[in-house]
């Protein structure tokens, strides 16, 4: 198994999982709500931020691999799947939000697969919708997990801005995942009019 800076920064983002999450569980007494809210969205916007530092240090120092390639979108999906399970437990998220937005990411990783399998991965490369979901995704989670009053006097709290930002990106999930099924039906078709699929 290789490891250089990128690939030790992800394998970060993947311990700083339980972590996070973990805070949310202190017991009151050890530590208030609103300190653990605080503690446990500021671990996942340090893991956020070793996603956008891993990318940028493997093509910068030339460290690119088969491996960290594997490994990052893994811990993506890992980092937001734990997030929004704890957050619907804690009456945050809607569960149907959550469940769109985890079945899309398990349905995309089956697809990508296959399609990989095919020699057709660059058929469902990264789309311009899916990047603004994702950021849509990434901005909505740490306010939810915030969730208290915003710093600064300014109006509102977390919830408040996190939640409408997380049912957008929810809805965006849906159009990017069409997307994606789309663009790989019309590979599958026309491996089909080719013959190709099936030998």
């Amino acid at each position: 198994m290789p490891l250089n800076v990128p690939i030790a920064l992800t394998w970060l983002r993947i311990l700083l999982i339980p972590v996070f999450v973990g805070v949310l569980y202190l017991p009151t007494h050890f530590i208030g709500s609103s300190t653990a809210d605080l503690i446990a969205m500021l671990l996942f916007v340090l893991a956020a931020i070793t996603d956008w530092a891993d990318g940028y240090l493997a093509r910068a120092l030339n460290q690119t691999s088969a491996f960290g390639a594997f490994l990052d979108p893994v811990a993506d999906k890992l980092m937001v799947a734990a997030a929004l399970i704890v957050l619907v437990q804690l009456g945050r998220v809607h569960a149907v939000v959550a469940m769109i937005i985890i079945g899309r990411e398990i349905t995309i990783s089956a697809l990508r697969e296959w399609m990989a399998q095919m020699g057709k991965s660059r058929s469902v490369a990264v789309s311009m919708i899916g990047k603004i979901k994702t950021t849509a995704q990434m901005t909505a989670i740490p306010f939810l997990l915030f969730h208290g009053a915003l710093p600064l006097g300014l109006p509102g709290n977390g919830q408040d801005i996190g939640s409408p930002l997380l049912w957008v990106a929810a809805l965006l999930t849906m159009v990017s995942m069409f997307y994606y099924l789309r663009m790989a039906a019309q590979v599958v078709q026309q491996g089909v009019d080719e013959g190709e699929i099936g030998r």
